[in-house]
């Protein structure tokens, strides 16, 4: 397989092992506006990749500005796969997009190309790698049903019958996080096991060896960039974009309706709340997920892997050649 333009730029593993026994996946995780799209764009120019997407809200195409998806040129520069592929209309699990990711992965390497998965959504990365659960799927009816259930019930409700059923979920979950206790409740009702107990099952790891970088810049710099980015995407258009998606009354349980954002402009849309308001708490809403983000990260993407290299700092184009060299020297092998 060829990665870049010399033949020597051939990635090894530290102990020397042979780059022909398992194919090289490159993974960059991040926080959101911490630079990490622009960064796995410019590694794929240099090192002959394509950049697949790994996160939840980047695959709706629905929603471009307000996730700061790839667009235009940055697409045409260098292959961009699984942006805006999937209508919000239906929820995508993260074993569909392993499926869908897996596929990429393979096109890449048949290709000669170097696959590069992108993204903020942990779950995504962790199922890619480690692999998930063969949980049986569960029947539309049945889903219909939880969901008909909880608008009823209300959340604090929903959540007390399902810890008296299943408390070993209930107590990972708390009383707001309708998508999970939902999931939790469908797999109780159609399995009749806990979540919990299929999650506990043995996995099968993904066939390739994984070179990884994790973008972490220091937390009150990242916060001024996602405010100042949010303000800007208003002027850009992404109050139409919202207004768009609310159009097609879409089921506000889709995890799309919930994207960060999202309940926070179609309030000042509904004439709920003053366009500063909206922002101001679409930007409150993002710095939460950011720093959700980076907790995640340090402590499952990382972790205690010392082959993970990580940079703290934003991307940007000034740094290009810093970045390349630490990748060079810590993921790949080849002249500089």
């Amino acid at each position: 397989m060829t990665l870049g333009p010399d033949s020597s730029d051939l990635p090894v593993t530290r102990d020397g092992t042979s780059p022909q026994d398992k194919p090289l996946v490159m993974m960059i995780g991040g926080p959101t506006a911490s630079g990490k799209s622009a960064l796995a764009a410019a590694v794929a120019a240099e090192w002959n990749g394509t950049v697949i997407n790994a996160d939840s809200m980047q695959v709706y195409r629905e929603l471009c500005l307000l996730t700061a998806r790839p667009r235009g040129s940055e697409l045409k520069a260098v292959p961009h796969r699984l942006y805006g592929s999937l209508s919000g209309a239906a929820a995508c699990s993260a074993g569909r997009w392993r499926d869908l990711a897996v596929a990429q992965v393979e096109a890449a390497l048949g290709e000669g190309r170097l696959p590069i998965l992108v993204g903020g959504t942990g779950l995504y990365l962790k199922a890619f790698a480690e692999g998930l659960n063969e949980i049986p799927a569960i029947p539309a009816a049945l889903r219909a049903a939880a969901r008909a259930e909880l608008a009823e019930m209300g959340n604090a409700a929903f959540h007390a019958r399902l810890a008296g059923r299943d408390p070993a979920m209930a107590a990972r979950l708390g009383s707001g996080d309708s998508q999970r206790l939902l999931r939790a409740w469908e797999v109780l009702a159609a399995t009749g096991r806990s979540l919990a107990d299929w999650q506990a099952e043995p996995t099968t790891p993904a066939p390739y060896r994984f070179a990884r970088l994790c973008l972490l810049p220091p937390r009150q710099a990242l916060y001024a960039v996602c405010d100042a980015r949010l303000e800007a995407m208003v002027g850009q258009g992404v109050l139409d974009e919202v207004e768009a998606l609310l159009a097609l009354r879409l089921d506000p349980a889709l995890p799309v309706m919930k994207a960060v954002g999202v309940p926070e402009f179609a309030a000042y849309l509904a004439g709920d709340c003053s366009l500063e308001a909206a922002l101001g708490r679409a930007q409150q809403a993002t710095r939460r997920y950011a720093k959700r983000q980076m907790t995640w990260l340090r402590h499952q993407f990382i972790g205690n892997d010392s082959t993970v290299l990580v940079m703290e700092t934003q991307y940007s184009e000034s740094l290009r050649q810093e970045f390349f060299a630490k990748i060079r020297q810590n993921l790949l092998t080849g002249p500089g």
